[in-house]
């Protein structure tokens, strides 16, 4: 057998020790038993696994419901849909904002909340514009969110334990990126018993032979020299033969000289490239693009809100009179608006930004007609990072203004994008919505081994955006994940590449 027994890790030593031929193990056990964490018991199967020291027996994916801290909450004072009916079952009706501002709710809560009691004809809005009651009964299924949310106080809850409408129930409340406004967190895992192979007991053999524990030393401290216990410990075998490390002259980071070329390109065509701060307000952010300070729409961008500052000094005029007036009547826009009344004091709130259409927002106001601006924008939004997504990422924002533009002219724009930038042989397009825009149009690229993913979202601005900004002209836009055009382009399978540690995987990677 060609295996060196003293140059097993320590991880790898504890655990053959530990179990026997013909018994089974997992990560539960070997944590419980050894106090390993999961990444060292992630990482010491994984070796044992590469030397056909153990393998694998079994393999069941499951789908796992935890409770978040805002579940929590919801479990103690009730979720807002909850607080919402029996408000109005003790007080009779009322206005949203009324409704907001007695239960200490978001806007988005109260807004998408009601919207959920129409829908289960609940409730609904009266002739003076107040929420009211249709029926004394709260919701079955409301009452089955609020019995989950108490199951979950105790433990994770296995999906197959779950009826038919306690899974229907469920995940209405469950995101699986996870969301700081997400009673439950969906995450989806596998769980795999291992057991010792033949040659994995004779190696056990060899270590016991040899009398090695894992405890033996791996490094000379400060301390050990200080104390001297170093003196009464075995050190583990120290290889004189590793190879060097090697020495490799600086060059750009891959992902920085990308954006770059996306700069040069898009400058080349004549385009202007905007910027501004990270931090906004719910003005700029949203309610400029026509979204609806009291609807689900907002539930797309779940922002990150600022502590301190919480609100903006002020909002500019006359953008923020306008806006508000096209929220509430459409103002001089043609349309007949959102129908409330615009909250003043929410349209402050500070929050990083969750879409670079903000920036597009503001150059409205300031634009040239005929003119094309573009940004490289970085955006926030509370998610749970995977190959695909990022709390923190990049779009590619940007605006054409002018008489004659249309839709063949945006079509081109996106094909550009998609087959020129992001370099993708694979491309559709798909009707889409966003607030802001109509028609409005999704961008579909294939990756060779992720599949099908959005590229992002674009589409004509609506006249309820433009005219309250001061334009009167018809508007491209676009707002594209540059993160996700690099995976094309630099040939990666995960966007968290962009931004590794790894400095030698930095140093060979190289563009199309």
């Amino acid at each position: 057998m060609d295996i060196d027994v003293k140059k097993l890790h320590p991880l790898e030593v504890k655990v053959l020790r530990h179990v026997s031929l013909g018994e089974t193990f997992d990560n539960k056990r070997i944590i419980s038993e050894l106090g390993y964490n999961v990444g060292q018991c992630n990482q010491a199967f994984s070796w044992l696994l590469q030397k056909n020291l153990i393998k694998e027996d079994s393999r069941v994916k499951k789908t796992l419901y935890e409770i978040t801290d805002y579940g929590r909450q919801c479990e103690k004072s009730g979720l807002p849909v909850e607080r919402i009916f029996n408000y109005l079952k003790e007080n009779g009706p009322h206005t949203l904002p009324e409704i907001t501002e007695a239960l200490g709710l978001e806007n988005s809560d109260t807004g998408s909340s009601f919207g959920a009691l129409q829908q289960k004809k609940a409730a609904h809005m009266n002739a003076e514009r107040k929420a009211e009651l249709i029926t004394s009964q709260m919701p079955s299924e409301i009452v089955a969110q609020h019995s989950l949310l108490e199951r979950a106080l105790a433990a994770e809850i296995d999906e197959s334990t779950l009826s038919a409408d306690e899974k229907k129930a469920i995940s209405q409340m469950a995101k699986k990126r996870g969301a700081s406004t997400s009673p439950f967190k969906l995450s989806e895992r596998e769980e795999i018993t291992y057991s010792m192979t033949d040659e994995g007991s004779s190696v056990k053999q060899m270590i016991l032979d040899a009398n090695i524990t894992g405890e033996e030393l791996g490094q000379l401290t400060h301390e050990m020299l200080v104390s001297g216990s170093w003196k009464s410990g075995t050190f583990r075998p120290y290889g004189v033969d590793g190879p060097v490390s090697k020495l490799i002259p600086g060059r750009k980071n891959p992902y920085a000289d990308y954006l770059s070329w996306v700069k040069d390109k898009l400058i080349a065509l004549g385009f202007e490239e905007f910027d501004g701060p990270l931090v906004e307000n719910e003005f700029w952010n949203g309610d400029a693009l026509f979204m609806p300070q009291f609807h689900s729409a907002r539930d797309i961008h779940d922002v990150y809100y600022v502590k301190e500052p919480r609100h903006a000094k002020e909002i500019e005029m006359p953008w923020l009179e306008q806006v508000a007036k096209t929220h509430e009547d459409g103002w001089n826009t043609g349309s007949r608006g959102w129908g409330y009344k615009f909250d003043h004091e929410f349209t402050r709130r500070q929050v990083l930004r969750s879409q670079g259409t903000v920036l597009s927002a503001h150059q409205l106001t300031k634009a040239k007609v005929p003119g094309k601006y573009f940004g490289i924008v970085r955006c926030f939004r509370y998610d749970q990072v995977d190959a695909t997504h990022g709390a923190d990422f990049y779009q590619t924002e940007g605006i054409v203004l002018g008489e004659d533009v249309n839709l063949k002219n945006l079509l081109g724009l996106l094909k550009m994008f998609a087959e020129e930038i992001a370099g993708a042989e694979e491309v559709k397009y798909v009707p889409g919505y966003f607030p802001f825009t109509e028609p409005s149009i999704e961008v579909h690229i294939k990756h060779p081994k992720l599949g099908w993913f959005e590229l992002g979202g674009a589409g004509i601005f609506r006249p309820e955006v433009t005219k309250a900004l001061g334009v009167d002209v018809p508007v491209l836009a676009w707002g594209l994940g540059i993160d996700r055009m690099a995976l094309m382009h630099l040939g990666l399978d995960d966007i968290r590449e962009l931004f590794t540690p790894d400095i030698d995987s930095v140093r060979v990677r190289r563009g199309k």
